[in-house]
């Protein structure tokens, strides 16, 4: 890859953006009332706008609320609109975020009134057009039967509703007090779906955005919300699954003219269309850059080598991306690939290996248009890597026909490269290959070893001063503390592997899992048997090896179970020995990354309690209640040295100090010295002439060569105060006397 990475500036188009956004994840014990309760609290923290999930009517017991039911309700759970209403008269303008690309199928389905229609009514439907439906036989396939189902005995009619256990659908009468035909047929769970779907997930149909009369009916509430006021901010989840999510974002902002941002997943060198109404991700690349400026890349051989010889796994990434997306596309988008091959079914073939190949969720081809350059270099890759697994000239056709094809070619393969990438990659191939688990986040790539100061300086000139940066979110792998204690292996790859070594002498199950779950108990820890167990069987799930959400194991499951359960209770004095010894560092990294986080050009977001350190893994781990209380408590009392309070100190003034600047002061990479410690132990950058921000990284390595000695950074021109221990500098400043009570240092001009 190359050493350039400059983001596309992109205009700040959205009056009053916020400074900093605080993300809530709102459920039924924590509606719009308990939010209200916090106000004080993050108007205090420093935070300018509330950031909330999903807000309309969902599945009632839903606990993230992207199972949408009624776009035309404020969700009751929450209090309704009421109660959103009394949450925004607390004084913090509310981001919502919002489902476009698809919304749930509940049990019974009478719960979706437009879905309803539908299976009663077909495609003559008032509601057919809300949804990306397969009439190709007449049905709609219903994947809802078990695999041993008797339908003869176990689908009954009853009345107008034709039952199988809790599912309901209607039934269509016809002449003389006979049925009808249907317009959809109950088919076996494993069978695709006559719908576009989610990723994988049956119970969440596909919208068709791009239809005016859905784009406003799905949309009436929130739009209705952002004209009133009472919404300030948008977050637009998967836009990827959108037919045209140009056309989409170009017609919410045109509707919406507020700060909004899309849930983008960017792979390395990726850019975010400029043809994007949005003011840029939700923030996940940003999160990939700042996680590895504190990675040592010294530590990837020999952390490869402890990978390779624990799991068995090939040393080559990209030999396990390939599998697992193979593997996905035969096991889960079958019925994709035959929608989007059912004119040339010669092309089949040749179009999986297309999918399997592309680096990207997107190309960003428009059907009917000139693909962009950087379209044409995307599916040029995937050519030639897809070629010589199958025939070359039908690859050659395929390609052609997903950038130049019919319409509907052109955008089902768009559509179809997200899931791919997310079920083949997110949640199968970063589950197999995890040389240093940290790496392994959404839009991450595990195989790319840190990332010097100088590329991250360059990153951050390009960014979009209204895109959103993020450390932790209700979908990462991993909070960023649990990144922060992982980034230092990289710095003590021998010690981790003699821990490593020790641990699984005593309590050993499946390597292509062990060396994983010791990662993941080290990094949490402490953690309590229940949480690591359901981890670890999330973990076997996705990874897709032993057993997988459609291929359970009831007895492998419960020797996950007991791993759990014999890792803490054999060596769980062990583990916290040792993460202990690795949290002097692991607090440099945690304070280190999240000031950096705070402070570069964006609108920073904290998710939920990461305003003091959190150890929280993939969800639902990461969604569980925050003891808020505490955090009040510390908070006012503004004091202590624990990493807690240092985290919250930290959090606390860079946010207040980001509500007194500007938006979008120029980033300026500061000189850290030539051959000093600081050269390679020190990130620091000004904003403008107004802070700045210096930052220790590679701690471990910054300890064995003798700490900084006397060696200076020099300020710019003025007088400074770092708003975090009250001292004043000016002139070169040592870093021992600049960092001697903490591992940075926010300044800003007197």
């Amino acid at each position: 890859m190359t050493e350039s990475v400059k983001p596309p500036q992109r205009a700040g188009s959205a009056k009053g953006a916020p400074t900093a956004t605080y993300r809530l994840q709102l459920t039924p014990a924590f509606g719009f009332a308990e939010a209200a309760e916090l106000a004080g609290y993050l108007a205090e923290l420093g935070v300018s706008h509330l950031y909330l999930s999903p807000i309309l009517q969902a599945v009632p017991s839903s606990q993230h609320g992207y199972d949408v039911t009624d776009h035309s309700r404020v969700r009751e759970e929450f209090g309704g609109l009421a109660g959103l209403r009394e949450l925004a008269s607390r004084g913090l303008p509310i981001v919502a975020d919002i489902v476009p690309n698809h919304m749930t199928i509940p049990v019974p389905e009478s719960g979706n009134a437009q879905l309803w229609d539908v299976l009663r009514d077909g495609p003559g439907a008032a509601s057919a057009r809300w949804f990306d439906i397969d009439w190709a036989d007449g049905k709609m396939a219903m994947p809802v039967l078990a695999s041993d189902a008797d339908p003869e005995t176990e689908v009954v009619a009853d009345g107008g509703v034709l039952r199988y256990h809790d599912h309901a659908f209607p039934l269509r009468p016809g002449g003389d007090g006979r049925l009808a035909d249907q317009y959809y047929r109950l088919a076996s769970w494993r069978e695709a779906p006559g719908y576009r779907r989610f990723f994988d997930v049956c119970s969440l149909i596909g919208l068709r955005a791009e239809d005016p009369e859905v784009f406003e009916a799905t949309h009436e509430v929130i739009l209705r919300l952002v004209a009133e006021g009472l919404v300030t901010g948008l977050r637009v989840d998967h836009p990827d699954g959108l037919a045209d999510p140009r056309g989409y974002l170009a017609r919410l902002r045109e509707r919406a003219p507020v700060w909004t941002v899309a849930e983008k997943i960017l792979i390395e060198d990726e850019r975010l269309p400029d043809d994007w109404a949005c003011d840029g991700t939700t923030g996940y690349d940003a999160l990939n850059m700042v996680t590895r400026l504190f990675v040592d890349p010294a530590g990837e051989g020999p952390l490869l080598d402890a990978f390779v010889r624990h799991t068995g796994f090939p040393a080559d990434y990209e030999t396990v991306r390939y599998e697992a997306k193979k593997q996905v596309l035969a096991e889960f988008f079958t019925g994709e690939v035959d929608r989007l091959t059912r004119d040339v079914p010669e092309l089949r073939e040749a179009m999986v290996e297309l999918l399997a190949a592309m680096p990207v969720y997107r190309a960003y081809a428009v059907p009917g248009e000139e693909p962009p350059e950087e379209t044409l270099r995307l599916i040029r890759a995937a050519v030639e890597a897809a070629s010589p697994r199958a025939e070359p000239e039908a690859v050659a056709k395929a390609a052609d026909l997903v950038l130049y094809g019919p319409p509907e070619t052109v955008t089902r393969f768009q559509q179809t490269c997200g899931p791919v990438m997310a079920k083949g990659v997110e949640d199968t191939a970063l589950y197999r290959w995890y040389p240093l688990a940290c790496l392994n986040e959404v839009g991450g790539e595990p195989d790319r070893f840190g990332v010097t100061p100088e590329r991250f300086h360059r990153y951050c000139e390009g960014m979009a001063p209204y895109t959103m940066t993020t450390l932790s979110t209700h979908d990462t792998k991993r909070s960023e503390d649990v990144r922060a204690r992982l980034a230092v292996l990289s710095e003590l790859p021998a010690e981790w592997a003699d821990a490593v070594a020790e641990w699984s002498s005593q309590v050993s199950f499946d390597p292509k899992l062990d060396y994983l779950a010791w990662q993941n108990l080290m990094a949490a820890w402490p953690i309590s048997t229940e949480r690591f167990a359901d981890y670890l069987a999330k973990a076997a799930r996705e990874a897709k090896t032993s057993i997988s959400w459609m291929n359970p194991d009831p007895a492998y499951e419960q020797g996950v179970r007991d791993f759990a359960a014999r890792a803490i209770e054999v060596c769980g004095p062990s583990v916290a020995a040792f993460t202990e010894r690795l949290d002097r560092y692991a607090r440099c990294n945690s304070l280190g990354q999240k000031l950096v986080q705070l402070m570069m050009p964006g609108v920073p977001d904290v998710y939920q309690g990461c305003e003091t350190t959190d150890f929280s893994l993939v969800d639902p781990d990461n969604r569980r209640p925050v003891d808020y209380a505490y955090r009040r408590s510390l908070l006012a009392s503004q004091g202590g040295d624990s990493w807690d309070a240092a985290k919250l100190l930290v959090t606390r003034s860079a946010l207040r100090l980001r509500a007194r600047l500007g938006p979008d002061l120029p980033y300026v990479p500061l000189d850290t010295g030539e051959d000093g410690p600081g050269s390679e132990h020190a990130v620091a950058f000004a904003r403008g002439d107004r802070a700045v921000v210096v930052a220790t990284r590679l701690p471990a390595g910054l300890e064995r060569r003798g700490g900084w000695g006397c060696e200076p950074i020099g300020l710019p021109r003025g007088r400074w105060r770092d708003v975090l221990t009250g001292v004043p500098h000016t002139g070169r400043i040592p870093y021992a006397h600049l960092l001697a009570r903490y591992p940075v240092a926010l300044l800003e001009r007197e």
